[in-house]
């Protein structure tokens, strides 16, 4: 069975790939895990600066996969009380987001906690959470809104409707759009650039970005996952005979 998750490092840059195209990338908990750990290893390895995240096939990521929720544990996928926000927020190096396709509720949602976001022609971004009946978690309703503004995002996040990459582009959600063949190499170009800096300082500029929201930030990131923790519990007690 091949993995999961792709993962590979070179000249102090790692690749993570998704790699379940025959579900579109579709997120369960084995592939959460095994995102995880590939986002500690770019924590912890002195050899890597950057990181790229990126999808295998013609999805970036579907979001959960339907059919395990209420069945596996997306909360706290390796039983160390982190969640994937937790994860992608408490890394200093910088993540980039380069959506090669579908992005999808919660896989919008993970690209959205990238630092940045360089887009494929073909990609396309939907929040199907109202339609779906699936409480947000991983900050949507956060991060959408600070990225593309108060109005934008709820026209995004009520109308469930994909918005593809030019007007992505138009709206400040991606930071650049070029053709799919060359997604992949213009990222390992950015990254290449981000290596060439202070690994120190880019850590202290990052968390000084970050902090221009942080508190009020974190209150609502608590708000948004207390309540996927109960929707979550809901669909479990539903699988009970």
């Amino acid at each position: 069975m091949a993995p999961l998750v792709l993962f590979s490092v070179e000249n102090k840059i790692a690749v993570i790939t998704l790699n379940r195209p025959e579900r579109r990338n579709a997120i369960n908990q084995k592939l959460l895990i095994r995102f995880f750990d590939a986002l500690d290893a770019v924590t912890s390895r002195n050899d890597i600066r950057v990181a790229i995240i990126t999808g295998n096939g013609p999805s970036f990521c579907a979001g959960l996969d339907l059919d395990s929720i209420g069945k596996e544990n997306f909360l706290d996928p390796r039983g160390d009380g982190r969640d994937l926000p937790d994860m992608m927020r408490s890394c200093q190096k910088p993540l980039i987001g380069a959506v090669n396709g579908h992005a999808i509720t919660g896989g919008f949602a993970l690209a959205l906690n990238c630092d940045f976001i360089i887009a494929a022609e073909n990609a396309q971004f939907t929040d199907t959470h109202a339609r779906e009946g699936i409480h947000p978690g991983w900050g949507m309703t956060q991060l959408l809104q600070q990225t593309v503004g108060l109005r934008r995002a709820k026209q995004i996040s009520f109308a469930c409707q994909p918005i593809f990459a030019h007007t992505a582009l138009a709206w400040g959600l991606v930071n650049e759009v070029l053709p799919r063949e060359h997604l992949l190499d213009r990222a390992k170009t950015i990254a290449a650039q981000i290596v060439q800096a202070n690994p120190q300082l880019l850590g202290v500029i990052k968390t000084l970005i970050e902090n221009r929201n942080c508190s009020l930030l974190e209150q609502a990131f608590d708000k948004e996952k207390s309540g996927f923790k109960q929707f979550l519990k809901n669909q479990i007690i539903k699988l009970k005979p």
